[in-house]
């Protein structure tokens, strides 16, 4: 990750919001009927009274949009795998789905909560401020950024992921929920890939990279991978699986 990654994410995004945006989306409602309904959903939530273009509530729709129906085209087969599982799989495990198109919306998520399970793993908990500092390092001393990593670090809260403690400005995990769906793991996966900015990294590695934090993910091996449209795996010595991005 350099300086010049894209932050973007200047918002505090609700788990309802994004599961709303995806089910409009589901039911064939087009951009600008999603637009509107979300529009109207915020607009007793979100600048009450402002309707200029940079208000916060205009600031939300574009993120909400930007992760679920206004994806670039090399996101679209995520996005819409992503969208299946959303209709089959239980309302608990929709948590993972948000949480990957979010990281590969917005790479600038997936750093700073690859920074938060790092330091979870290493301390048990994670002070905002040492966030700040490790973010801060990579992308400059910006405002911008300052702000969008509060941003994140409040939805980790809100989304249920992490629990403020009695310390003002320190949180702790909460329960990390385990992802036993083989394909849902391999998406999640992908995900973290796309988020990574690599199109390569060893499988062990990938799965357990700290910006999944909340989840464990079901080992995968190369028979769950076999037929796979995005994902390839391999063996690179005796011992390494590999996993890449097929493009």
């Amino acid at each position: 990750m350099s300086k010049q990654l894209s932050v973007g994410y200047s918002q505090r995004i609700q788990l309802e919001w994004l599961e709303l945006t995806a089910k409009l989306l589901l039911a064939g409602s087009t951009h600008n009927e999603i637009k509107t309904a979300l529009d109207e959903i915020l607009r007793d939530k979100l600048s009450v009274g402002n309707h200029n273009r940079s208000s916060s509530r205009a600031k939300t729709i574009s993120i909400l949009l930007k992760i679920w129906v206004v994806v670039p085209e090399s996101l679209q087969p995520l996005r819409n795998e992503g969208l299946e599982y959303l209709r089959t799989t239980p309302h608990h495990q929709h948590l993972a789905l948000h949480w990957g198109m979010t990281m590969a919306a917005y790479p600038f998520f997936g750093l700073v909560t690859e920074t938060v399970g790092r330091l979870v793993r290493l301390q048990g908990a994670v002070a905002a401020s040492t966030v700040q500092r490790r973010i801060k390092e990579k992308l400059g001393e910006r405002e911008t950024v300052s702000r969008a990593t509060r941003r994140v670090l409040r939805c980790c809260v809100d989304w249920g992921v992490l629990e403020d403690t009695a310390e003002k400005g320190v949180y702790q995990p909460a329960k990390v929920q385990f992802i036993d769906n083989k394909g849902l793991a391999a998406w999640l996966i992908e995900a973290a890939l796309v988020a990574s900015h690599s199109e390569i990294q060893a499988l062990g590695r990938i799965s357990q990279t700290p910006a999944l934090f909340p989840f464990t993910v079901s080992p995968l091996n190369i028979r769950d991978l076999e037929g796979h449209q995005r994902l390839e795996l391999f063996r690179q010595g005796l011992d390494e699986n590999m996993v890449m991005l097929r493009r």
